[in-house]
């Protein structure tokens, strides 16, 4: 792009926080996001489903929803963040080993690559927990739970 043109709302990325919860797990899953415009603006998506299944499949899910929402909104571009390793070791960039791919979600999983690849540029990311509150609050709320409180920290004794 050359200096002056103007970018289209799609060119800069959206950002999307995401969690699932299953509970028990496996068990009623519950979904959460929010999702952030390149103009601040956000919005966020709480919903149960209507299925039951364990957390890696709600975690797939919420993030499925939030690209979906992300494509009729026109967005060209995202990162997504998640605190589910295994979602982006799926779906992240590869890494220097492969990873086995996990066959009773496989549906899932080439439906969230189709989605990505559907993107100019997308990338999924790792983020601590701790980084990811809002989101998992969402997907419990969508479940009739409250948030998870605070991790307490282990002080060491002298």
């Amino acid at each position: 792009m050359s200096v002056g043109e103007k970018q289209g709302p799609g060119s800069l990325p959206w950002t999307v926080y995401c969690d699932g919860s299953a509970m028990p797990n496996p068990g009623r899953m519950g979904i959460g996001a929010v999702i952030t415009a390149p103009d601040g603006s956000r919005h966020t998506l709480s919903q149960a489903t209507h299925t039951t299944g364990c957390n890696n499949e709600a975690e797939l899910l919420a993030l499925t929803l939030a690209l979906q929402d992300l494509r009729e909104r026109g967005a060209t571009a995202v990162r997504a963040y998640s605190d589910n390793s295994i979602l982006v070791e799926q779906l992240g960039p590869p890494g220097p080993e492969p990873v086995a791919p996990i066959v009773r979600l496989a549906g899932l999983f080439d439906e969230a690559r189709a989605l990505l690849g559907s993107f100019d540029d997308a990338r999924v990311n790792w983020i601590p927990r701790h980084r990811n509150g809002e989101a998992d609050a969402l997907a419990r709320a969508a479940l009739g739970f409250g948030p998870k409180p605070p991790a307490r920290r282990h002080r060491k004794r002298r």
